[in-house]
């Protein structure tokens, strides 16, 4: 098996490298002030940058009603992904900038370009978007690639993959990659979905489970019959089709129900750390409540509100604030702010902690009682 490798762009030739340096060096970002050489680029060519990473669409499919699969094409400002990470892609709506995060679909070997997989959601502004909108030639900000939620550089034998609606993308990369690799351990890939037309990539899978006789693909309708299984993930389901959990890394990615299934099945079986997971989706919202107490003063801003009960996020942009945040979720940590005083309860977590002088995400953390932030 040939070793892992993160898949990277391949460096430009000489001409184009003195040609990068030139444009960047100081004379030139002093004569193109205020706005420097990056502005002037983008005239040009929106995808050209110096300093940041950017993607431009060369390729709009549609899988299923409600999902578009992009092909970006990177700059040489991005560095490529290792399976299962994310990144946080930028567009630009109505003259604002928004971003969120989604996970390459491809082989993490694909040289010069990747894949997402964007799913609407009803409340979506920027999936909806893209849905909508997303069309070749069309540019988008990238960051770095992240996440922890990626296959070991040493393959395991045995792996077990489950995913539901969305959460296809970041285990269909890992299948894709160690079928890429020549990889012969077993794999089982387990994918839920409401009925058979909302399965992303069905085609794919049915060709790989063809042409790979070490990888089993099982498909879970939770509207329909028809599939290998029915229903919402049991352990029924893993006794049929994985009835040997503590043998495989398993790596589940999809909405809260099915991450809370497999964590409560792992737990009790005693093989927590066997289990990966990552999900997609926010968790349950705040709301506001009369019953929230005490305040929230922002030091920096010098301002002080009453605590709603909602997330620090959505109380500090209540009070006019502006601070960072990409997911919305608790995955990317673009949100993450300094806490100087009381206590705050974790959304995804439910962990309460009343450590002064801690870091955390205000786009998934709700006060306690009285909280200060250095906002």
């Amino acid at each position: 098996m040939p070793p892992a490798a993160t898949a990277r762009p391949l460096p430009p030739p000489p001409v184009r490298r003195l040609g990068r340096r030139l444009l960047g060096s100081g004379l030139l970002e002093a004569l193109a002030a205020p706005h420097g050489v990056d502005r002037y680029l983008e005239l040009i060519r929106p995808s050209w940058s110096l300093r940041e990473a950017r993607a431009v669409v060369i390729e709009v499919r549609r899988q299923t009603a409600d999902s578009v699969t992009l092909t970006l094409r990177p700059n040489e400002n991005w560095t490529g992904f290792c399976t299962g990470q994310f990144v946080r892609l930028t567009v630009e709506i109505e003259g604002v900038r928004q971003t969120r995060c989604y996970s390459p679909a491809c082989s993490e070997h694909t040289p010069g370009r990747f894949e997402i997989t964007v799913k609407a959601h009803p409340e979506g502004q920027v999936s909806g978007f893209l849905n909508r909108a997303a069309h070749p030639g069309m540019v988008v900000g990238l960051s770095a690639a992240d996440g922890d939620f990626v296959l070991p550089a040493h393959r395991p034998g045995r792996v077990l993959l489950i995913s539901g609606g969305s959460g296809i993308t970041p285990v269909m990369s890992m299948l894709r990659t160690l079928c890429e690799e020549g990889h012969g351990g077993s794999v089982t890939f387990v994918h839920y979905a409401p009925t058979r037309d909302d399965v992303i990539y069905r085609s794919e899978l049915s060709e790989i489970a063809r042409c790979h006789p070490n990888v089993r693909v099982v498909h879970a309708y939770t509207r329909e019959a028809g599939g290998t299984l029915s229903g919402h993930l049991c352990r029924d389901h893993l006794d049929a089709v994985a009835p040997d959990l503590a043998g495989a890394e398993t790596y589940a990615c999809g909405p809260p129900g099915l991450i809370e299934s497999v964590r409560r099945i792992w737990a009790e079986d005693g093989i927590e750390e066997l289990l990966h997971v990552e999900s997609f989706l926010p968790p349950s919202p705040a709301l506001a409540s009369d019953r929230a107490e005490g305040s929230v003063s922002f030091a920096q801003s010098d301002e002080r509100i009453s605590n709603n009960g909602r997330s620090l996020l959505e109380q500090a942009e209540q009070a006019g604030l502006s601070p960072q945040f990409g997911c919305r979720m608790g995955i990317c940590h673009t949100c993450t702010c300094r806490k100087t005083a009381g206590t705050v309860r974790n959304l995804v977590s439910g962990e309460v902690s009343s450590a002064e002088e801690e870091d955390i995400q205000i786009c998934v953390s709700v006060p306690a009682g009285d909280v200060e932030l250095d906002l």
